[in-house]
């Protein structure tokens, strides 16, 4: 089996602070393709971003994790049980499942032990969805700025699993009856700083701090707030990307 990655134990904290939310619209396609809402499982669960939304539909939600650090600092709700494994290797019942979702970390997985796994923990019928967002958008200026710290600097500290991502997962393999997903859109006020914070979550600088001893980011920072300007806030925009289906037995 593929070896575990944990690139997000190092500042869980930046990672629960900075990354972006999913809009409604994703979780109400969810609900609508959900046959029953006794027990969902999200995989690669992080900090429980996506596990606390579920819980407001489902009797139970799991979120299990590689990452210890990031479940300590999970949102805590009375019916949400986190657990530190791998989603290959999961504790949860055969045949026990409605719903299974994994948000920003499937191309972390070993696809075929993962999918296996799926399907034993999956009722007949239940739903799998799996997402992911690119670069994000703000404005020309900014876009740039951004695109050039992406693929002139940092971009061969990317882990090769970041090609997955930019494909939005489109030839990922998929075995499941797939149910054709709309572009999701996020949509989030972001000031300045929590924009850079937002690009300091991303696992190529900390690769790049790791091999170079220095943040990346000091080498846009200035011309970031050049491009910024006198905006307090401004209007930040991800494309999400959605795989689809249900599980067959």
């Amino acid at each position: 089996m593929k070896q575990a990655i944990d690139n997000f134990s190092g500042d869980p904290s930046g990672y629960a602070a900075y990354r972006p939310t999913y809009p409604d619209s994703l979780f109400e396609f969810l609900y609508r393709h959900t046959a029953h809402f006794d027990v969902a499982w999200d995989c690669g669960t992080g900090n429980g971003q996506v596990a606390s939304v579920l819980a407001g539909r489902f009797t139970t939600v799991y979120g299990t994790d590689v990452s210890n650090d990031q479940l300590q600092l999970a949102a805590k709700k009375e019916n949400i049980i986190y657990r530190n494994e791998r989603s290959e290797q999961s504790t949860l019942a055969t045949s026990s499942v409605d719903l299974i979702t994994v948000a920003q970390a499937i191309h972390w997985f070993d696809f075929d032990a993962y999918y296996k796994e799926v399907r034993r923990v999956a009722k007949p019928g239940a739903l799998f969805a799996a997402w992911t967002y690119n670069l994000l958008n703000i404005s020309p200026a900014i876009d740039d700025i951004i695109h050039h710290f992406y693929f002139d600097i940092i971009y061969p500290y990317w882990d090769n699993e970041r090609r997955i991502v930019e494909d939005g997962y489109k030839r990922i393999s998929f075995p499941f009856e797939e149910i054709q997903a709309p572009v999701f859109q996020i949509n989030r006020k972001y000031n300045l700083k929590h924009l850079i914070g937002y690009l300091g979550t991303w696992s190529a600088v900390k690769h790049f701090k790791e091999t170079e001893r220095k943040d990346p980011l000091q080498i846009i920072e200035k011309e970031l707030e050049t491009a910024w300007g006198m905006a307090g806030e401004r209007d930040v925009f991800w494309p999400v990307y959605m795989r689809a289906g249900r599980v067959v037995k």
